[in-house]
C-alpha cells in the first residue's frame, strides 16, 4: 500500500472498547478496523448524500401540494418560527 502516516484521533471510552472487541472478534489489529471503517465511510458518503437529498426533494414536494394557495411570506413565517424553537430547544438541552 506504500507509505503510510500515522495520526492520532481522540474516541470516548465506549468507542473504544467497542473498536478493540470488533478488533479481537475478527483478528484484526484496530488500525485495519478504522481504516476500513474510513474507507467505507468515504465510498458511501455520496450515495448517502444523494439518498439524504432524494427524501428532501420528496419532503418539499409534499409540503408544496399541502401549501398550495398559502401565500409564501406566511410559509416563511412559520419555517422561520419551527428552527428558532427547535434551536431554543437544543440550547436548553445542552445548557
Amino acid at each position: 500500500m506504500g507509505t503510510r502516516k500515522l495520526i492520532t484521533i481522540s474516541l470516548p471510552p465506549p468507542l473504544v472498547e467497542k473498536a478493540e472487541e470488533l478488533a479481537r472478534e475478527e483478528n484484526r489489529t484496530k488500525s485495519e478496523l478504522l481504516r476500513e471503517a474510513l474507507r467505507f465511510y468515504v465510498e458511501t458518503r455520496d450515495v448517502r448524500r444523494a439518498a439524504a437529498r432524494e427524501r428532501l426533494l420528496a419532503k418539499l414536494d409534499q409540503v408544496q401540494a399541502r401549501t398550495e394557495g398559502v401565500p409564501s411570506r406566511q410559509i416563511r413565517k412559520l419555517v422561520g418560527e419551527a428552527v428558532a424553537a427547535v434551536r431554543r430547544r437544543k440550547r436548553r438541552a445542552s445548557a
